[in-house]
């Protein structure tokens, strides 16, 4: 008979001694096998996956659903309320949505994140990372890297990319912050993609009157020629306005972060002038990080073999990244830094149909950034003690509040 482990709160909490490692309680998970029974807050028992090959095998398999309605597991009270107001959504996000209706939406957008357009766009990313640490080096000293640096970069990229005035950036950062807050109720998360979602809407409206070269009047054509409603492509246009800036901002520090707390890493980044060593440490950071936390929720739509386990159809699985890209099997030392070694099967973007559509543009980002960063600022320092940084222990995902340092 199979042990179930009560994790009532789904505690991802990092060690407050090692916020760079992932949470204990999902490693103890992980040294017992790499599929486990566990009890969540709602008496339910999902199986957690904390393997590296049985969460590519899983994610990859057609008999797994990503569809609420489904009876995808639910990790707090208010995840379960705002899963029963995305099922009566009129128009549901793509990415909690099957094949082939995931698809059908997913290729509206496949184009506008290829790699070679994103690549066209590295130029100007470089000159606006330069600005911006041109900017800081006039500003004070010390200063907090995340609202001088991290935060404005990315969010500029995703308001040009989309066509968004960037002059909003504050009021779709703190709307985007309640959404993925792990302790926003399910009213503070709805209001939080209503308000996005109404300015979104307005915006589109502006855009298929007036199109421009940006990817939400794009959206915009879709839904003159009949692809898309109103509230998909709106729907399309939030999920990247908030995933485009949060995401990349919180591995843009959580990263300095680690490299500085890594000085012989951070040298070999700051001194590299190969292209492909520079993509390679970006991929060690994002591994090693791993900043999407919460698990990846599927239901078993038939019974399913993992890991050594029979998983029954109608199960709930939890499928975990951060402990995916710590599995040993995989990586030697999984739990050290290591910019020179091959980390490109890491599952930080997922896997599957469903992995991250926007990676080409992150992975860009980073490898513009790090060495901007690092080139510029040779004396880059924190100017605060590791273990008074606000570490954002709330999220589904994970970075720092703030980071100060000086030069």
């Amino acid at each position: 008979m199979t042990s179930i482990t009560e994790l009532p709160e789904y505690d991802i909490t990092r060690a407050s001694g090692c916020p760079l490692d992932p949470a204990p309680a999902m490693r103890a998970r992980q040294a017992e096998a790499p599929v486990t029974r566990v009890k969540l807050w709602d008496g339910s028992t999902p199986w957690l996956v904390t393997g590296h090959a049985e969460h590519r095998a899983l994610l990859a398999d057609p008999r797994v659903s990503v569809e609420p309605r489904n009876g995808t597991p639910r990790l707090s009270p208010s995840e379960a309320q705002a899963m029963e107001q995305a099922e009566h959504s009129a128009a549901p996000s793509f990415i909690m949505l099957d094949d082939p209706e995931h698809a059908r939406l997913r290729r509206m957008i496949t184009g506008e994140f290829a790699i070679k357009r994103v690549e066209a766009m590295r130029p100007g990313v470089q000159r606006m990372v330069d600005r911006m640490i041109d900017d800081m080096l006039a500003g004070p000293n010390p200063v907090d890297l995340v609202e001088a640096f991290a935060l404005p970069v990315p969010s500029l990229v995703i308001s040009d990319l989309l066509g968004v005035p960037y002059e909003q950036h504050d009021f779709f950062q703190a709307n985007s912050r309640k959404i993925i807050n792990r302790n926003s109720s399910a009213a503070e998360r709805g209001q939080a993609q209503l308000a996005l979602g109404e300015y979104l809407g307005g915006l589109l409206g502006e855009k298929m009157a007036n199109p421009a070269e940006d990817l939400l009047s794009a959206l915009g054509e879709r839904v003159k020629a009949g692809e898309l409603s109103p509230e998909e492509a709106t729907g399309m246009g939030v999920l990247m306005l908030f995933a485009g800036h949060e995401t990349t901002a919180n591995m843009i520090a959580l990263g300095a972060l680690a490299l500085l707390e890594h000085p012989d890493q951070l040298a070999l980044l700051r001194d590299a002038e190969d292209p492909a060593l520079v993509a390679g440490a970006v991929e060690e950071l994002l591994r090693y990080l791993t900043i999407t936390h919460g698990g990846l929720r599927r239901v078993a739509l038939e019974d399913i073999e993992l890991g050594g386990q029979l998983i029954r159809a109608g199960e709930g699985v939890i499928v975990v990244n951060e402990t995916a890209n710590r599995d040993g099997a995989v990586f030697a030392e999984p739990d050290r830094l290591d910019l020179s070694r091959n980390a490109r099967q890491h599952v930080t973007f997922g896997y599957g149909v469903h992995q991250c559509l926007g990676q080409p543009l992150a992975r860009m980002e980073l490898q513009v950034v790090y060495p901007a960063l690092l080139k510029r600022i040779p004396t880059l320092r924190l100017a605060t003690e590791v273990d008074r940084i606000p570490f954002k222990h709330d999220g589904f995902v994970y970075g720092v509040y703030e980071l100060p340092v000086a030069w």
